[in-house]
């Protein structure tokens, strides 16, 4: 079996769920059954065992061993997150987290990892798709020092004009490798800044979501 991700922008449309015409959006991008959740900020994770199922479900990651299986999160500025547990190069297992401050003190990505890994004993790769960046991204002292309590002092940042911000991605980074995650991939882009080519509700109150998508071949 062998993994494929996409992180979509403005060009795939918007895939917040519930959207007009969205199951067309997901079917042109990969036609196969979509595991999409109603994300709550929190450190659930589902478990797929067959295409589609969970779809709908109250979580903020999905995993799965089930060639087929599309796992999906929409994002504006939190970050979307893709994990590929792997044997000796082969694909065993996939997974998908949606990460805002609030899921990232809560634990969520740790618990990704740790499902992704469940599914093996595999070897667990993780690609941070676009967000916020700390440039755009001012933070309250109270709540920045709480996600610096539990990520570590790295998440602590200055906005382009000095102010206090969070830098989401450095926080989820050092989360990943913490729970024994390999990160790999490009830097990607602020949301905030990419107006032309990515939503952010942060910067311009945009509705529209993106989405980090991964599935198997079977």
């Amino acid at each position: 079996m062998r993994a494929r991700w996409r992180f979509t922008d403005r060009r795939h449309g918007d895939l917040a769920p519930g959207q007009p015409d969205v199951e067309t959006r997901r079917s042109s991008l990969v036609g196969r059954p979509w595991t999409w959740l109603a994300q709550e900020h929190g450190a659930r994770v589902v478990v797929v065992e067959h295409p589609g199922e969970h779809a709908g479900a109250t979580a903020d990651a999905a995993v799965s061993a089930i060639g087929g299986a599309v796992l999906s999160v929409a994002v504006a500025d939190c970050a979307p997150i893709v994990l590929v547990g792997s044997t000796g190069g082969q694909t065993e297992a996939i997974g998908v987290a949606h990460a805002g401050w609030r899921g990232l003190t809560a634990g969520v990505v740790e618990a990704a990892v740790v499902a992704v890994a469940a599914l093996g004993p595999l070897d667990v790769f993780a690609v941070v798709g676009p967000c916020i960046g700390p440039e755009c991204y001012e933070f309250g002292a109270d709540d920045l020092d709480r996600v610096a309590a539990r990520i570590g002092p790295g998440v602590v940042a200055r906005t382009a004009d000095g102010r206090p911000a969070l830098d989401l991605r450095r926080g989820v980074v050092d989360a990943l490798r913490s729970a024994g995650a390999v990160v790999v991939g490009d830097a990607q882009p602020c949301t905030a800044c990419a107006s032309r080519t990515l939503w952010s509700h942060r910067a311009r109150g945009e509705r529209g979501r993106q989405a980090g998508v991964v599935w198997i071949e079977p």
